[in-house]
C-alpha cells in the first residue's frame, strides 16, 4: 500500500526551517540561503529555475515541497494605460490587482483577501463574501507580476505599492506584514518601505498594533465621512470603530512612527460633499499630522451613490486648503475597465 504524502508550500517555511531540512537530508546547510534567494529575490516559480543547485538537490526539493505561484488569469488595458489583472491562486480563487502608470511613477495596487467582510456600501468588493486571507507569498507574487507588466509594457520599474485592492489588510495582519518584509528586504525585492502604503477601513486596535510594531510603511485611512452617523451608514465598521477611537489610534500611530497619515475621502453627491462635511473633516484632520486625498466616486451596479459635481468638489477642496490642510484631488484611473478605486469585484468569476 502506497502512502500519499502532501508536499509543503516551501514559501511558508523560514530560512532556518529550510536549513534544517537540508542538514537532516545530508545536504549542505548553505543551500538554504541559495533557495531563499531564488524564492524571494529572484521570484522563482519552480525548482527547475534554481540552476545553481545540483539536479539531485532540485529533485530532493521537488519530492518534498511545492511552489504555488500566482498566475495572471487575464488582464485588461484601460484607455489611460492602467492594467487590471485577474490573478489565479493555486486553489482557483481569483483576486484582482492593478498597475497604475502616471508620468512620474508606476504603482501596483494589490489585494490582501479573497473578497471582504466589511461591507462598505460604495465598494464592489464589499458586496462579496470573504472567502479567505491571502498568504504572504500570494501578496508578494501580485507585486512581482505587476512589476513585470510595468517593465514589459512601459519600460519603467515599479516605484510604489498600495495595499488598496480587495480585502481589509489589517484583518490579514501577519501575512500583510510578512509580505512587506519580503518586498522590502535586501534579501527580497529591496523596495523602500516609504514607497508602500497600507490602506485600512479603520480598525483602531490594529492601527495601534502597527504603531507598536514600529512599521516603516505609510498608512492610509479610508474615511469618507467625519460624522459618525453618516460613516455608520456607508461603512458599518464605524459602529465598532468610531471616529473618536480612530482619531486616538492615528495620533498614537504618528507618535510612535512619525509617519504622516493619508486620509482618503470619496465625495458622494449630496451625502458627504457639503461645506458642513468639509468642516467636520477639518475638525477630524486638524488633530492628526496628515494629508487628504479627495477621490472621485466610481459607480458600481450594487449601489446608487453618485459622484459629486465639479463645483461642489472645488468648493469642498478650497475650504480645506484655506484651513492650511494638504489636499490632493485624485482623478480615477482605469474606470473604463472597472479597475478604479472601489470597483474590484472579479466579475467574471461570479
Amino acid at each position: 500500500m502506497t502512502s500519499i504524502t502532501t508536499k509543503k508550500d516551501i514559501r511558508k517555511l523560514t530560512a532556518a526551517q529550510i536549513k534544517k531540512f537540508f542538514t537532516e537530508n545530508g545536504d549542505k546547510a548553505f543551500r538554504a540561503k541559495q533557495v531563499h534567494e531564488w524564492l524571494w529575490k529572484k521570484s522563482a516559480k519552480s525548482f527547475d529555475e534554481m540552476t545553481n543547485l545540483s539536479l539531485k538537490t532540485r529533485e530532493l526539493l521537488k519530492e518534498n515541497f511545492e511552489i504555488l505561484p500566482v498566475q495572471v488569469h487575464n488582464y485588461q488595458v484601460s484607455s489611460d494605460r492602467t492594467i487590471k489583472s485577474a490573478f489565479k491562486l493555486h486553489d482557483t480563487h481569483l483576486v484582482e490587482g492593478v498597475l497604475i502608470p502616471t508620468e512620474d511613477r508606476m504603482t501596483a495596487c494589490v489585494s490582501s483577501q479573497v473578497g471582504c467582510s466589511l461591507s462598505c456600501k460604495f465598494c464592489a468588493t464589499g458586496y462579496m463574501d470573504r472567502l479567505r486571507n491571502l498568504d504572504a507569498g500570494e501578496i508578494y507574487d501580485q507585486v512581482v507580476r505587476i512589476k513585470e507588466q510595468a517593465e514589459e509594457n512601459y519600460n519603467h520599474p515599479l516605484t510604489n505599492i498600495v495595499y488598496m485592492g480587495m480585502g481589509e489588510p489589517l484583518l490579514n495582519y501577519a501575512n500583510v506584514l510578512k509580505s512587506v518584509e519580503y518586498i522590502t528586504s535586501e534579501k527580497g525585492l529591496n523596495m523602500s518601505p516609504k514607497r508602500i502604503t497600507v490602506s485600512t477601513a479603520g480598525i483602531a486596535k490594529m492601527i495601534k498594533k502597527l504603531a507598536d510594531d514600529e512599521v516603516k510603511f505609510n498608512l492610509a485611512l479610508s474615511l469618507h465621512a467625519a460624522n459618525d452617523e453618516k460613516r455608520d451608514k456607508i461603512m458599518p465598521i464605524n459602529e465598532t470603530n468610531t471616529l473618536s477611537a480612530l482619531s486616538e489610534a492615528l495620533q498614537y500611530f504618528y507618535k510612535k512612527t512619525k509617519n504622516k497619515i493619508t486620509l482618503e475621502y470619496i465625495v458622494f453627491y449630496d451625502v458627504n460633499d457639503s461645506l458642513q462635511d468639509a468642516q467636520e473633516l477639518f475638525d477630524f484632520a486638524k488633530r492628526i499630522p496628515c494629508k487628504i486625498n479627495i477621490i472621485e466616486y466610481n459607480p458600481i451596479a450594487e449601489a446608487d451613490f453618485v459622484n459629486t459635481e465639479q463645483d461642489r468638489l472645488d468648493k469642498f477642496a478650497a475650504f480645506l486648503e484655506k484651513k492650511n490642510l494638504t489636499v490632493n484631488v485624485r482623478r480615477s484611473r482605469g474606470k473604463d475597465i472597472d479597475a478604479a478605486c472601489g470597483q474590484l469585484a472579479n466579475k467574471e468569476s461570479k
